[in-house]
């Protein structure tokens, strides 16, 4: 079996890469950086197809942020998404790849959908104004797999993840999530020995986390579900599973956690003047349950394993 990961150095890509190093010594696992593969090069893109010939494809390369990020490079993110996504299923098809997942984000739900998110909402509201573009790529990505099932009969599937963390996540305060941004902010402000942290947004907002571990075990496991499992639960006109975790919690008790993890003595200032997102962000995981996969990982233990990562690898990482 020849297995492509795109995107094997970003976080997903990188768990997913280990599991599947854990699982299958006899796989031929396919990966490329971005100097040997411009995957916003379309010929590049089918001469590497052509010429490798994978027989399963994880689309797990992306351009990712938080909400500084996607307000600031909007159309980095559309264009960068939606060229990436284009290429690799269409060369998939072109080269007869037997399956493909194809990661996608829980920003796809419209900003008011109702909670916890069904995979029905999407397409059924405005999304929320801060990361639209990032969430119009990522619609693209479902209807292109859904576009080539439908018209030739192709394998191709589609993974809505929770917010994610963990080993490998990006954690430059202008450009990271929620989770690395207040585990640096912490951890510095403990240094520093400052008296209070400054956590953007009100507090009130819920969120759901996943560790990226779970995601990676969630992807490989809808991967090789036969076909006729994974199609008895969907729909060829909605035929994404959400993975979560199922729970959701206020970022002011995240940021508690956040406190505890890191062992910082100060105060938490929350500025409301800044932007909180969508009020809340659950997901509905009873397709991805009925599938037989549920999330393990703890968010207190994940918390700290990520905060150990940080700390045995801040020397390398970017500011």
């Amino acid at each position: 079996m020849k297995i492509f990961i795109a995107g094997h150095r970003g976080m997903v890509g990188s768990a997913i890469l280990r599991h599947l190093a854990s699982r299958h010594e006899a796989a031929d696992l396919l990966t490329r950086s971005r100097t040997e593969l411009d995957l916003l090069d379309t010929a590049a893109v089918e001469a590497f197809f052509a010429t490798q010939r994978p027989q399963q494809v994880y689309l797990a390369a992306a351009k990712v942020g938080g909400i500084w990020a996607n307000n600031h490079q909007p159309a980095e993110f559309i264009y960068q998404n939606l060229m990436v996504e284009a290429n690799i299923i269409h060369a998939a098809w072109r080269h007869g790849v037997e399956r493909l997942l194809f990661l996608g984000s829980s920003c796809i739900y419209p900003r008011m959908a109702p909670q916890p998110m069904l995979e029905s909402a999407l397409l059924t509201g405005p999304l929320e104004p801060t990361n639209e573009p990032y969430a119009v790529a990522k619609i693209a990505g479902i209807k292109l797999c859904e576009s080539y099932n439908r018209q030739y009969e192709t394998d191709f599937r589609s993974a809505m993840p929770t917010n994610l963390y963990g080993p490998g996540d990006n954690f430059n305060l202008r450009e990271s999530h929620v989770i690395p941004a207040l585990l640096r902010k912490f951890h510095q402000a403990k240094l520093d020995q400052a008296p209070e942290v400054e956590v953007w947004g009100s507090g009130a907002a819920r969120r759901e986390f996943l560790h990226v571990d779970d995601m990676a075990a969630a992807c490989v496991y809808l991967m090789e579900l036969p076909f006729e499992q994974y199609a008895a639960l969907t729909d060829p006109m909605c035929s994404h599973v959400n993975v979560g975790s199922g729970e959701d919690l206020p970022i002011r008790d995240l940021a508690a956690l956040v406190k505890q993890v890191t062992g910082y003595p100060g105060r938490i200032r929350f500025d409301a003047s800044q932007p909180d997102g969508p009020p809340r962000k659950l997901l509905d995981v009873s397709r991805l349950n009925r599938l037989g996969w549920h999330a393990r990982i703890t968010l207190e233990a994940g918390l700290t394993q990520t905060y150990q990562w940080f700390l045995d690898n801040q020397h390398q990482l970017r500011d």
